[in-house]
């Protein structure tokens, strides 16, 4: 007689099945509806196949398609191995080599055989009709568990040489796994997977485009193709995606920067940004906009130096735990703290700043402090340098120098929850002054990191009380934690934005860190005459302003609220008679503080129109004849139809209010 399991569903009901049953037979016996339904399972929380059978007594929870995070992960996972699977059926040769879910899609690194040019965007919609073709014929996907050996033996006999390359890598003894489509094609995988390919929708994804790709990343090897696409649970999220993706191309911020004459990036700085007029205008609000911000919030704004000596990083621990995105002076220095001293007797190591912390607490260090002097609040708008592979740079939203609004708290234990909610407090008058819904996520330990779990606990905890103490760790917030996010050094609040067509920027953070105070030695004097460790609070608002810039201009697809566009308003001329008007509202209008142009060329009104539209302009005030007799003005507004005539004194004030930036007090 088999043995029983005990199989436990969320619901709270308990239901016996036999030795070697398994998630797919519970559904069964629950019902046909979800037996259908049933995409995969939760087996002691462990995502599985259905098909995986029960070790003992568990926990069950059935995976269906309003999962809908564990749904997309199966799915793109398997629209991957589909891809794979069609490209070598169209072109026998093909090596593969791995191919893993994205956050809206997936990809394959894929080697063309020899008798052909690499695959490019031509070879697109032959690979996904084949793929139809594939999803079609509802091939079940089934696992089978292989010993290292079998693997190197497959591949190799098949001529996978960048798959017999892997498997040999692989330890010995413990389980491997391959996933059969069908009986005429495996791929090497964990999984899990869906039953069979026909789970997938067939009109649910596309192939989008195709990159070179190293393998294993490392351009000393073999260049490979990277076939990219984007994948879904049914025709309606895909079609909805790639409406995002339109809009997102039509709000791209460097193409709308080219437009309105923000910046540019070049070659010969590559990873940083030349500001133009016109942008750095948007650039000196913000800083404006945060000196406020700091001000209302008790802080003292400092300017630490560019280049430090490398031992002050090996002491604060970035030395060895950020060695390789860290821009040192000379290049030779070594990589780690064992490669030998930082010093000789011919050459200093020294290291452009990749963060500010290290360098504010010298600022702290200098002199005595005592329990009195705490909270001391410092933030510098400090540049840095990080080294961030070539690949990974993206216009203003990920570069190599970069400007921070940088703050640290020094404050004592009994500080430390009233000033994270002060903090959180002033974030979200921030984000709520420009239009953004948020959520707010704890980043937790990560594997890697310095400091015992006592000192772990107490952080967490303490960030924790303080989103709770601000009342915002509620669902409306999006609170979240999130496991093994954290800072190496310390675990860290972090503000998500959600810009105007759905997407999320991670941008603020404040981290409660007590690692850095020991390491480099920073003290105050308590109430009781002894030397006390600071808590050391890093914290930031806009992260970066190259970033937040980026993420407003698409955000808002680059009509900025009046008081950030650098040109908030021009005068245009509808005839050379009134030139003369034209030139005194501009004139009142920048005595008024207004950023205003005068467009006086001789051209029609609606090509210069058009032409201030694309630029963004917020406003134009149009003038002719009639409108310098009567002391009137025809306001367009970015946007709308209809132009109001108001006279000169109403669009002065319209625009002054309009122009002034959010009070923070």
């Amino acid at each position: 007689m088999s043995q029983m399991f005990k199989i436990s569903l969320p619901d709270g009901s308990v239901r016996e099945m036999p030795e070697g049953s398994t998630p797919a037979d519970v559904a069964a016996a629950i019902g046909p509806g979800l037996a259908k339904a049933a995409l995969a399972a939760k087996i002691d929380g462990e995502l599985v196949d259905l098909t995986r059978p029960f070790a003992g007594d568990a926990q069950l929870a059935l995976v269906t398609s309003r999962d809908e995070a564990e749904a997309l992960e199966l799915a793109r996972h398997d629209y991957a191995h589909v891809l794979a699977e069609a490209v070598q059926a169209l072109w026998p040769g093909t090596q593969i080599t791995f191919g893993p879910a994205t956050d809206d899609g997936f990809y394959y690194d894929v080697m063309a055989p020899a008798s052909r040019e690499p695959f490019g965007m031509d070879d697109l919609p032959a690979i996904e009709e084949k793929m139809r073709e594939i999803i079609k014929a509802d091939k079940p996907l089934r696992r089978e568990a292989w010993t290292r050996q079998q693997l190197i033996d497959k591949w190799t006999a098949d001529g996978e040489t960048f798959k017999a390359e892997w498997a040999a890598e692989l330890p010995e003894g413990e389980e491997l796994t391959v996933y059969w489509s069908g009986t005429d094609w495996l791929d090497m995988c964990r999984g899990p997977h869906l039953p069979s390919t026909g789970k997938l929708d067939p009109q649910a994804f596309k192939l989008m485009r195709v990159a070179g790709a190293y393998w294993r990343g490392d351009q000393k090897n073999a260049q490979l193709t990277r076939i990219y696409g984007t994948g879904w649970l049914n025709k309606k999220q895909l079609s909805a995606h790639l409406t995002r993706l339109e809009e997102a191309a039509k709000r791209d911020h460097r193409k709308l920067g080219g437009e309105m004459d923000l910046f540019h990036l070049q070659h010969e700085a590559h990873g940083s940004v030349f500001w133009h007029p016109k942008g750095y205008v948007i650039y000196r609000a913000l800083e404006d906009y945060m000196r406020r911000a700091i001000d209302s919030a008790g802080c003292k704004e400092v300017k630490t130096p560019q280049v430090m000596d490398a031992r002050q990083w090996e002491q604060s621990g970035h030395w060895g735990k950020y060695r390789e995105n860290m821009f040192v002076i000379p290049d030779e220095a070594p990589n780690t703290e064992d490669d030998g001293p930082l010093v000789s007797d011919d050459a200093q190591w020294m290291a452009l700043k990749p963060m500010n912390c290290p360098a504010h607490i010298l600022i702290f260090k200098q002199g005595i402090k005592s329990y009195r002097d705490l909270p001391l609040r410092i933030v510098e708008n400090g540049c840095c340098h990080r080294n961030e592979p070539h690949g990974a740079l993206h216009g203003l939203m990920r570069v190599r120098q970069f400007t921070q609004d940088d703050g640290h708290i020094f404050c004592r234990e009994d500080q430390i929850v009233s000033e994270v909610r002060d903090f959180c407090e002033l974030a979200d008058r921030v984000y709520k002054d420009f239009g953004f819904k948020y959520a707010i996520k704890l980043a937790l330990r990560p594997d890697n990191r310095i400091g015992s779990d006592e000192l772990w606990d107490k952080a967490e905890a303490e960030l924790r009380d303080a989103v709770v103490d601000a009342g915002l760790a509620t669902e409306e917030y999006g609170w979240e934690e999130l496991p093994g996010e954290g800072a190496f050094y310390a675990p860290k609040l972090e503000w998500h934005l959600t810009d105007a067509i759905g997407r999320t920027w991670q941008v603020g953070t404040i981290q409660s860190d007590r690692m850095l105070p020991e390491r480099l030695d920073a003290s105050y004097i308590g109430e009781d005459g002894e030397r006390h460790r600071p808590v050391m609070l890093h914290r930031a608002i806009f992260g970066s302003y190259e970033r937040f810039i980026g993420i407003l201009i698409e955000h808002f697809a680059g009509r900025l609220p009046v008081w950030l566009a650098p040109v908030q308003a021009v005068v245009a001329t509808i005839v050379s008679d009134a030139d003369g008007y034209a030139t005194d509202v501009t004139e009142k209008l920048k005595a008024a503080g207004v950023r205003v142009e005068t467009d006086l060329r001789n051209e029609k009104i609606n090509y210069k129109v058009r032409e201030h539209s694309l630029k963004k302009v917020p406003h134009l005030l149009v003038v002719g004849k009639r409108e310098a007799e009567e002391g009137t003005v025809a306001v367009r507004t970015l946007g709308e139809q209809q132009q109001q005539v108001m006279s000169l004194d109403e669009a002065i004030a319209l625009l002054q209010r309009e122009a002034t930036a959010p009070d923070l007090r």
